[in-house]
């Protein structure tokens, strides 16, 4: 029996329908409480801006709340935990099911179970509505608010080093060799950083090498002259070590991209030189982010055990919140460290789930079973 995780299909459906309600009802209120303190800082800016009413501050709702789902679902699932399991402590439903036979793993099972439906559906949600969401009111941010941007395929202020140099463009759109880019400036520096002259145009369109900046604007810092360049053929051509690929691989946000699109980006980057440690962990991150869910049932599981009348049931409840809360914190130190180079992607990813659902299977081994 102690191999058979559901031995009964009634007590499986009763664990996991009150497991489900709570998590609902406490994700409903982590949300409305953080919501509402999050537009005390932001619905300010939002009407700042003239036309902005009720309308832009529903939008902001509706590209922020998913957000806030997406974060705070696996502390849901924490709580919900705590408070299911020591609710059935506190009644001796607890007592009533090892009294029948069951294990404590058995116990558990059915609000694993549960526990990994809901991290499945959180990763579907996060692919599919998060990212999204994340991208468009990073877009919307950083119009100040203002109207509402659409996802026209463009990629805006990117900025790219060339030796001692950097290109900047306002705008960019197309792919490979007709890449064209608007409102173009080349910064030249000297060896110290110090700027030394500045070209703006109001196009750039790939010469194969370099960028061919068209109506040219060259402005020299050591004489403040200014030249306009209007014929064509003197247009002046930079950056030949910037290709088409490098266009907008500079400027990646993990979080606004799904798996597939970030596993592009990360290629891209790597084809032209660059780091990708960072954004190696978000994508790895991006499945053991939602999967946090399933440990959540085992860290709080010690809420569930232990005589209710000894009076330790509070104490086993601020264990299980504990170990919980501590797991968040050393999955972001590692997401953190991994970002600086400390650890390699996989492991800043995955070392703190592995280490958790040891340290927690080993409580519920040693007290329990």
């Amino acid at each position: 029996m102690r191999l058979d995780f559901f031995p009964s299909r009634t007590l499986t459906l009763y664990l996991a329908k009150m497991f489900i309600v709570r998590i609902a009802a406490v994700l409903v209120m982590l949300i409305t409480v953080l919501m509402a303190l999050d537009l005390l800082s932001n619905s300010g800016k939002i009407m700042a801006v003239e036309g902005n009413g009720q309308a832009e501050i529903l939008t902001y709702l509706s590209l922020r709340i998913p957000q806030m789902i997406a974060r705070f679902l696996p502390y849901s699932v924490l709580l919900a935990t705590i408070i299911t399991l020591a609710g059935l402590n506190a009644n001796s439903e607890v007592i009533a099911m090892k009294a029948s036979g069951l294990s404590a793993h058995q116990v558990l099972a059915p609000l694993i179970l549960t526990a990994t439906v809901i991290a499945g559906l959180s990763f579907a949600f996060n692919e599919r509505v998060v990212t999204r969401a994340a991208a468009t009111l990073e877009a919307w941010k950083a119009v100040d608010f203002g109207e509402v941007p659409t996802d026209d395929g463009l990629k805006r202020n990117i900025y790219m080093r060339s030796d001692n140099a950097v290109l900047y463009s306002r705008v960019a759109g197309g792919r490979g060799e007709d890449t064209v880019m608007r409102g173009v400036t080349w910064y030249e520096l000297d060896p110290n950083g110090m700027l030394t002259s500045e070209i703006r145009a109001e196009r750039a369109t790939y010469a194969a090498p370099g960028w061919r900046l068209e109506n040219a604007q060259i402005f020299r810092v050591a004489s403040a002259s200014e030249t306009v360049v209007e014929d064509a053929a003197d247009a002046p051509v930079v950056g030949t070590d910037i290709g088409p690929e490098e266009v907008g691989i500079e400027n990646v946000d993990g979080e606004a991209e799904t798996l597939a699109q970030l596993a592009d980006s990360i290629e891209a980057l790597e084809a032209a030189g660059k780091r990708t440690d960072e954004l190696r962990a978000i994508w790895w991150h991006k499945i053991s982010g939602p999967m946090a869910a399933i440990l959540m049932p085992l860290l709080g599981a010690v809420a569930a055990f232990g005589l209710a009348r000894s009076g330790q049931l509070f104490l086993r409840a601020v264990i299980g919140m504990s170990l919980g809360f501590a797991y968040f914190v050393v999955d972001n130190a590692a997401l953190a460290i991994g970002n600086f180079g400390g650890y390699p992607p996989l492991l800043a990813a995955w070392a703190p789930f592995v280490l958790f659902a040891l340290v927690g299977e080993t409580v519920l081994i040693r007290t329990e079973e």
